[in-house]
């Protein structure tokens, strides 16, 4: 591991497992965060018409420019994906796969989602802990922000468990190859998407308080508000936001507004 958290996949037939996953072809450009040694890279150059690859270490400047030689098509920024902006990526990413630094795996997969929408497909490489988070149920221990964020915008299509024999190093957690897709009601939800990210945040920051609390403390409403839209609604004023389907807090962010624009 790097001192970027790097785990370098070393496995070319597992990056053509990935780039299957996600359904990459030939005429698509795809975003690739922190190709590492170009495993990866290699792979998805020999299928997409253009990769977009984004790179912290200097240090892996003489392990890619063999790869930069061999594959004209691969286009490497230098800096740090979770300051970049994704926006400006020319041509625009229409899929995102990569080995993602654990650290930073779920925020940069929940920033692609709005800033990317050019993007309608992900294969991404994250801890098995975070693979399982991202798309769980409601009432189970892994179910949460992320979860509910997800759910909303994307459809899990594939969940392949990875052994750790396949890094170099190997890590000390199980990985998974997380496949998904982006859902088809996303335009409708994405002018709301930075309210329903501040909703749910919200819900989830006090777990052991009630969702009326969390929502309160976070100014989004008073309590004696968001207990009457949690009635109106059918639900217990006590609930809790780990009760709530994903699909349900629509409803409720936009009772939310209507009675505190009254």
């Amino acid at each position: 591991m790097t001192r970027f958290g790097q785990n370098f996949l070393r496995d070319p037939n597992l990056a053509h497992v990935a780039v299957d996953r996600a359904g990459v072809l030939a005429t698509d450009v795809v975003l690739e965060v922190g190709p590492g040694k170009g495993i990866l890279t290699t792979v998805l150059a020999q299928t997409a018409a253009t990769v977009q690859a984004i790179e912290i270490d200097r240090e892996l400047e003489p392990l890619l420019a063999p790869v930069l030689a061999a594959h004209p098509n691969v286009l490497l920024t230098w800096g740090d994906a979770m300051r970049m902006p994704f926006g400006e990526l020319a041509p625009a990413p229409t899929a995102f796969v990569a080995n993602l630094p654990y650290n930073v795996a779920t925020p940069l997969v929940l920033r692609s989602i709005p800033e990317l929408p050019t993007v309608d497909r992900w294969c991404v490489m994250v801890q098995r802990e975070i693979a399982d988070r991202m798309f769980a149920l409601p009432s189970t221990p892994a179910y949460g922000a992320v979860s509910v964020l997800m759910r909303l915008a994307c459809e899990r299509t594939d969940l392949h468990p990875v052994g750790r024999e396949v890094f170099d190093p190997a890590p000390r957690v199980d990985s998974a190859l997380l496949a998904f897709r982006r859902r088809s009601d996303w335009a409708e939800r994405a002018p709301d998407w930075e309210r329903i990210v501040h909703l749910v945040h919200a819900g989830f920051a006090h777990r052991r308080k009630t969702l009326a609390n969390g929502i309160a403390m976070a100014g989004i409403a008073t309590r004696p508000e968001t207990e009457q839209v949690l009635t109106e609604l059918g639900h217990d004023t006590r609930i809790r936001g780990e009760a709530i389907e994903p699909e349900g807090w629509l409803p409720l962010l936009a009772a939310l507004t209507a009675v505190t624009a009254t």
